[in-house]
Parts: structure tokens; sequence; C-alpha cells
């Protein structure tokens, strides 16, 4: 399997890049918003992109799936199995959610849940363990973790 390099791009996101077994440089700038840009540099020239894709999230999973990303799930599935009942979600807050100006707090998740909110993501921003205080504005993913059913109701909760 070939290196991946992986350089953190301050306020973007991340650049993963590795070199094909023809000697292609390939790279993936994931952002923060879960857009990726799958990008081909000049062999010559490695600060010349070929080729360039935009992939949104769908996209992204769609490509992943093509190259065997599937594979990768399995084996994921078998370690969340191992951690038993344990499940983690991105969940979208709409504009319209009925918490939209409501604290984690004022929403009481986790004793309605059993759910965890762990971070919040807004456009090119992470919020890492967000406090109680934490007001939402719509718009934004809240990453929760707890059981299927757990993550479930809290979905139903943020979006009605």
């Amino acid at each position: 399997m070939a290196e991946v390099t992986e350089t953190q791009l301050p306020g973007v996101g991340v650049r993963l890049e590795f070199r094909t077994s023809n000697g292609t440089s390939v790279g993936v700038v994931v952002h923060r918003t879960g857009r990726r840009e799958v990008v081909v540099y000049d062999r010559v020239d490695p600060d010349r992109s070929l080729a360039q894709v935009t992939l949104d999230t769908d996209d992204a999973r769609t490509l992943a799936e093509m190259l065997g990303a599937s594979q990768v799930n399995e084996a994921l599935t078998a370690v969340q199995q191992r951690i038993e009942g344990l499940a983690i979600e991105w969940l979208p807050v709409a504009e319209g959610s009925p918490f939209v100006g409501r604290t984690i707090a004022e929403g009481e998740f986790r004793t309605r849940t059993g759910a965890s909110i762990v971070a919040v993501i807004m456009g090119e921003t992470t919020i890492p363990a967000p406090g109680p205080e934490y007001r939402f504005v719509g718009g934004e993913t809240a990453v929760a973790v707890g059981t299927d059913e757990g993550l479930a109701v809290l979905e139903h909760l943020l979006n009605g």
C-alpha cells in the first residue's frame, strides 16, 4: 500500500496525498464542510494540477463505494459491534429546527435520548466538545454518539 502524507490546512481542512505505482501524485483536500477535491498533479511540476474534481458528500461516498469502501465499512462495523451498541452520527440541524436559538442544555438531549453531542460543525469551523451553553443557529451539523435508538430520537428532536 502506498504511503499517504497528511498536511493540515488551517481554516480549510486537511490534504492527503500519495504517489501511485506509476509515479503519479494524487491528492484529496478534505474541507471541514465535508466537500472533497480530488487533484492529480503533473509528474514534472508537482505544484501544477492536471485535473481537479470537486465532490460533495454524496459524490465522495459514491466514488468511495466504487473504489471498494464497502470493505472498509464492513471492518468499521465489526469494530463498532465490539463496542456493543455504540454508534456515531452526523446530524444536520435544519434552519427550521425547533432548537434554533436554544442551547444544548435547554434541549436536555442526553437526558432525553441517552446520546451525547460531541462536536458541532458549522461551515469551516468545528467546535469539539461543545458545552451546554452552545446555542444552535441552524445549518450546522451535530456529531453525536449513542445507541442507534437514541441517535434516531435525537435526530427527530433536532429536526421535528
